[in-house]
């Protein structure tokens, strides 16, 4: 499945590592800004 999430920003609690980091990294890879914390 895949979505459009360009322009888009996604803020990722935990997403430095684990399973939030593969989040992040999915959210970057469909094109969204990540704000990770």
């Amino acid at each position: 499945m895949s979505f459009n999430f360009k322009d888009q920003t996604a803020i990722v609690t935990g997403g430095t590592r684990g399973i939030g980091r593969a989040i992040s990294e999915a959210f970057l890879a469909e094109g969204a800004q990540v704000i990770a914390t």
